[in-house]
């Protein structure tokens, strides 16, 4: 029965211990929250790792404080606007032949991080030659048997 109870103890102290290791794990990991006291914060632009597109950093301040947090440039045509700025576009515009370029308007959808956005945009791109597709006039001859 001594023996029963001893080993009862031993295995009581060490679920003891092993609960208090991993609450002082858990408490290691979070950061204090010094930034819940601030609720105006100042986001700046996104800056890239490198280039001028791809995975970057963006600094936010309020107060005395200044925290850092990753954010990503987009690498297409819509970098005119930055990446803060969300818009719905309505259709692309015919061609203009003599400009060769198509065009087409966006209104202001999202303002990400406080971002200084115009409120409705304009962009445009080269036209493409469009080119026909076959429909299918010839058909190619498989590996099975001919007639």
């Amino acid at each position: 029965m001594r023996s029963l109870f001893s080993i009862a103890l031993v295995l009581l102290v060490v679920l003891m211990i092993t609960v208090e290791a991993s609450m002082k794990k858990k408490e290691k990991g979070k950061e204090p929250k010094a930034d819940s006291e601030c609720s105006e914060w100042q986001y700046g632009k996104c800056v890239p790792n490198g280039g001028d597109c791809g995975a970057g950093i963006r600094e936010a301040t309020c107060n005395e404080q200044t925290k850092k947090t990753k954010c990503k440039v987009p690498c297409n045509w819509k970098k005119d606007f930055g990446a803060d700025c969300k818009y719905k576009f309505g259709r692309w515009a015919e061609c203009d032949t003599t400009t060769g370029t198509r065009s087409r308007s966006g209104t202001l959808k999202k303002a990400l991080f406080n971002a200084e956005c115009q409120t409705t945009i304009k962009v445009s791109k080269p036209c493409t030659p469009k080119t026909p597709k076959p429909k299918g006039g010839e058909k190619k001859k498989g590996k099975g048997k001919e007639n």
